[in-house]
């Protein structure tokens, strides 16, 4: 599991806790030098659970892509079979982890979806909610792509998935980095799945939202357009299904 950090101290701990409960499974925290002592905190977890936590520092806020993209090439390092990823806002629910495990053993990518029957939102206000349906429904139609949740942050790879991606080409640094690693998934034929799961409001924290991610979450459905007229339409690939 690869949870990227930034000033997260009072919810890294809590979990980590619960992720701890899942026999086999090891977490890799990449902090981007969080100022309120994050970066300190997961050093103590990594101490307290010694050989399943890891920690990555990274000086200063290279931003959520790279950030991931990071953490994704240190794991394939690694012997893993599977990597996954998860906000450390206590947003993304660890029980939901073991169906999207279970659903690698068809499919390459299982996303933690918001939008497919079963999916749901709890604690977020109007006006996020419209953004999130506004976004997904933007990205499908500029893209193509049929995923209903493109936006989603948790989810599980294959390994040999990851490696079939050009991770180290990646431009994107906010959250349209998950529609670009999605969409690239789709391009190489990937087979996608999405599992419902209820994303929760973080209860405490700043979310990291703000005009510069939004413009480039904007943007990057059009530069993704322009690759799909190069390369050909994602949809010609395996249809994503739900669970």
């Amino acid at each position: 599991m690869v949870i990227p950090t930034f000033n997260e101290r009072e919810n890294l701990p809590i979990v980590v806790s619960q992720l701890m409960q899942l026999p086999g499974l090891r977490v890799l925290v990449v902090d981007d030098g969080s100022p309120d002592g994050t970066g300190d905190v997961a050093d103590g977890l990594a101490a307290q659970f010694r050989g399943r936590i890891d920690v990555l520092h990274r000086s200063g806020r290279g931003g959520l892509g790279s950030a991931y993209i990071e953490g994704m090439q240190r794991a394939l390092k690694t012997d893993t079979d599977l990597v996954a990823q998860m906000d450390a806002d206590l947003s993304h629910d660890v029980r939901y982890l073991p169906s999207m495990i279970a659903a690698t053993a068809t499919a390459d990518l299982a996303i933690g979806s918001r939008y497919v029957p079963g999916g749901a939102v709890s604690n977020w206000p109007v006006n996020r909610r419209l953004l999130s349906r506004f976004a997904n429904t933007y990205v499908r139609l500029v893209t193509g792509l049929r995923i209903k949740d493109a936006t989603a942050g948790y989810r599980c790879w294959r390994r040999e998935a990851l490696l079939a991606l050009p991770l180290s080409t990646l431009k994107s640094s906010g959250y349209s980095f998950q529609v670009e690693m999605a969409w690239e998934a789709v391009q190489r034929r990937l087979r996608v799945v999405e599992v419902p799961i209820v994303f929760v409001e973080r209860a405490q924290g700043a979310s990291k939202l703000n005009r510069s991610v939004i413009l480039e979450s904007a943007l990057l459905p059009w530069r993704l357009r322009r690759r799909t007229l190069t390369v050909g339409k994602p949809d010609k690939a395996r249809p994503t299904s739900s669970r």
